[in-house]
Formats: structure tokens, sequence, C-alpha cells
């Protein structure tokens, strides 16, 4: 084989990531890597890139890392939020852990239900949506302003007892 291989478990490895972050690296720059059985695995299949794609990976690795704030992967994407309605807090941050592990509850407003969407919609204005509650902005302090006014403005709404 005149292609040089390298596994995308020594790729993770090398960079101090999990083999699922280097595969969505791999995602977001389309690579698809080539699947062959190793006799160092036990014939298992195992991913492997070119060099070439994984001096991108690493070019793309690196750039992520000098852009997180927090520096690792165990922080929240800078600048994601998610906006949205619960009865409960903490049962609501408890079933958001497992897909966003690292989430922080910034602040929290008493609102009827029926002012969700339009209280999402006044308060992530110039956010780029990511999901259906979720959100990308440069700075939070804007949208934190933001829902200030909306909820100063909205008719006072009695919290529960918790």
């Amino acid at each position: 084989m005149s292609e040089e291989l390298i596994s995308v478990g020594a790729l993770a490895s090398q960079f101090g990531k999990r083999k699922q972050t280097v595969f969505k690296v791999l995602r977001r720059l389309r690579i698809e890597p080539r699947k062959l059985r190793s006799s160092d695995r036990r014939g298992q299949l195992v991913s492997y890139v070119t060099a070439e794609e994984s001096r991108r990976v690493a070019a793309e690795l690196r750039s992520t890392d000098l852009a997180s704030t927090s520096g690792g992967e165990n922080a929240a994407p800078p600048g994601r939020f998610k906006g949205g309605f619960t009865v409960t807090v903490p049962e609501r941050l408890r079933s958001l852990r497992c897909s966003a592990p690292f989430t922080k509850v910034v602040r929290t407003w008493p609102c009827k239900m029926l002012w969700e969407r339009t209280a999402i919609d006044c308060v992530t204005e110039g956010c780029k949506q990511l999901h259906t509650e979720v959100f990308r902005t440069q700075s939070i302090e804007p949208v934190l302003q933001r829902c200030e006014q909306f909820f100063n403005l909205m008719p006072k709404v009695n919290e529960p007892d918790r």
C-alpha cells in the first residue's frame, strides 16, 4: 500500500482527544475514513485516514483548542446556550446532562408557557440557531440584557414554591 494510513484512535491519542471528537471533526471536514481489519485488534474493523487527512484534522483540532476559552473537551462550547420553558429547573438540567454534561444555569425568569416561543424569538435576535432551542452568540451578555427587557415588559408571574 503506497499511502501511509493513521488510525483514528492513534490520532485521538496524539491530541489527547476522544475518538468521538476526531470522528466529529472528520465529518465536519467531509473526510470519509477507510475501515480495514487490523491484526493488532484481532481482526476488528479500524478506521484510518491518510497522512494528508490527518494533517487537516490536526490543524482543525489545534484551531478548535485555540478558539476555546477554557481549553479542553470538558467545557461547554463558547457562546452556545439553550433557551426554553420548564416547570422544574433541576429536573430539566438533569435531563440535559446526557447530551450536554457541562451545562450550567446562567439565569432563570418566571414565565408562562404560552410566552415561550415569543420569548425565545425576542431574546435570540442576531444569534445563530443550531437546534430547536439551542443557539450560538458572540457574547451571552446582550442575550441576558434582552431577557431582562422582555420579562420586565411582561406581567409578573408568581414563581412556584420549590
